[in-house]
């Protein structure tokens, strides 16, 4: 059910606010924000895996920040972002002046390479979030991110799904790399594996870059929604990429990456990464 953005001034009856913010989190001194983000995650906490999405009630004002973000994006992704990503973004086609339903952009990737896109209330175990690749299920917040820092989010907001995961969703090679990571979940025993399995999923589909016309570029998720990081990404320490070495590496979320793993190449990283995800499958 779609309820209009003036009408979200309180929250309907019932609803109690299930966000919470960190302080030091754009949005936390906007209530107006905070009781949209609310809305936007009840309708998530009521989805049934298989059913329609339901569609969230996106303002005006944040159709334009969408299309901020686009304006923003456009450019850095010609300059830093591999082929294999701008090959599924023209294929994805999103809209450049309003925020996608997420109905609309499953679809798409679901014809695609098989792939849907279910909508959660947010931030989700690791475990519960790979394994649920293995099954061809993406799950995705849909909320947007503050307009005081449209550039970069330290959380996964639609922009990061969308023209992140949905878009690398559409290339049928990381697709297949997504659906291998939530296997070799399945067959993990400890958390140490989960672990491991989860800093080698951020710095490869989130996080991952290669070397591509002399350059690098990027094909994580992370990275290509965000224009202010992707921008950024040779102040960053580039260390070859080894996916044993890469399973040690922690990592923080709430800044720009340090360290990135470069690839000499979309193949090259394809090849390793699958070989090394079946070997531990296969353990």
């Amino acid at each position: 059910m779609l309820v209009e953005a003036q009408q979200l001034t309180q929250l309907p009856e019932g609803l109690k606010p299930i966000v919470e913010l960190d302080p030091d989190h754009p949005g936390f001194r906007d209530p107006e924000y905070r009781k949209r983000r609310n809305y936007i995650a009840h309708l998530a906490e009521g989805y049934v895996s298989g059913n329609t999405i339901p569609d969230a009630p996106y303002s005006a004002e944040e159709d334009v920040l969408w299309g901020i973000i686009q304006d923003a994006l456009e450019p850095v992704h010609r300059e830093r972002a591999c082929s294999e990503y701008l090959e599924s973004a023209r294929t994805i086609d999103l809209p450049r002046h309003r925020i996608p339903q997420l109905r609309e952009v499953t679809e798409k990737v679901e014809r695609i390479a098989g792939f849907r896109l279910e909508p959660v209330a947010g931030l989700v175990l690791p475990r519960v979030f790979l394994e649920s690749l293995a099954g061809g299920v993406f799950l995705s917040t849909q909320y947007i991110r503050h307009y005081s820092a449209p550039l970069y989010t330290p959380e996964p907001d639609v922009v990061h799904e969308v023209v992140g995961h949905a878009v690398t969703l559409a290339s049928p090679r990381l697709a297949e790399l997504n659906r291998v990571f939530g296997e070799v979940v399945k067959t993990a025993v400890s958390d140490d594996d989960i672990e491991r399995i989860a800093r080698l999923y951020w710095y490869t589909i989130e996080f991952g870059v290669l070397r591509e016309d002399g350059r690098v570029k990027a094909y994580g998720a992370g990275l290509v929604s965000s224009a202010g990081e992707l921008a950024s990404i040779d102040r960053a320490e580039i260390r070859p990429f080894d996916p044993e070495t890469i399973s040690h590496q922690s990592f923080d979320p709430t800044k720009y990456q340090p360290v990135l793993f470069c690839a000499d190449s979309f193949g090259a990283m394809y090849s390793e990464l699958k070989s090394y995800l079946l070997g531990w499958k296969h353990q």
